[in-house]
């Protein structure tokens, strides 16, 4: 589907629970929440936005900076930037406040957005989402942000300043201290 979305010239998104503004009502619609609508936001050339009455709200490009603010999508990825400037940790990252009707479609709606294959096994739970971590393992062995991606620990304390980064979808910022270089800190 992703490549299909992507030879597209256009896409049309009916955001069936806005009414008149995308400005006010994008971050409460239930479309920027649905895990294979990333797909459909990402890989176009434009995405155009439709009300629930039909009514045309605007474009992808128009939006850009908003459309990142509501979804944590970077706006230059949004703006045509390639997702192979996107470690996996990030590509995580736009996937995690998102969500499927299906366990396994957790990890399939992502097989475009980091450029892999594997087979559909529906029915096989979250043993999906386990296969699709070991493919992209294999696709892209250089980068190791995969293994940094998922909740951290319950609490570090004074390590993580906020919960982007207790999800590694933002820098761990740690007091570096060189004496101690070698030693846990």
């Amino acid at each position: 589907m992703f490549q299909w979305y992507q030879n597209a010239a256009i896409c049309y998104a009916y955001l069936c629970d806005v009414t008149s503004d995308i400005e006010s009502g994008l971050a409460r619609s239930r479309w920027v929440t649905r895990g294979w609508t990333l797909q459909e936001l990402i890989a176009p050339r434009e995405v155009v936005f439709f009300s629930a009455t039909w009514q045309a709200l605007g474009t992808r490009s128009q939006f850009s900076a908003h459309i990142a603010a509501v979804t944590g999508i970077d706006e230059a990825f949004l703006t045509g930037k390639s997702l192979k400037h996107a470690s996996i940790a990030k590509r995580m990252s736009w996937a995690s406040k998102r969500s499927t009707l299906r366990e396994e479609d957790e990890a399939y709606c992502l097989l475009g957005i980091f450029n892999v294959n594997m087979p559909l096994i529906y029915g096989e739970g979250t043993s999906a989402f386990r296969r699709l971590q070991e493919t992209i393992a294999l696709a892209y062995p250089d980068d190791h942000t995969l293994f940094a991606w998922g909740k951290l620990v319950e609490e570090l304390p004074n390590k993580v300043k906020d919960e982007d980064q207790l999800h590694a979808s933002g820098p761990l910022r740690v007091n570096y201290n060189p004496d101690k270089v070698g030693r846990n800190f």
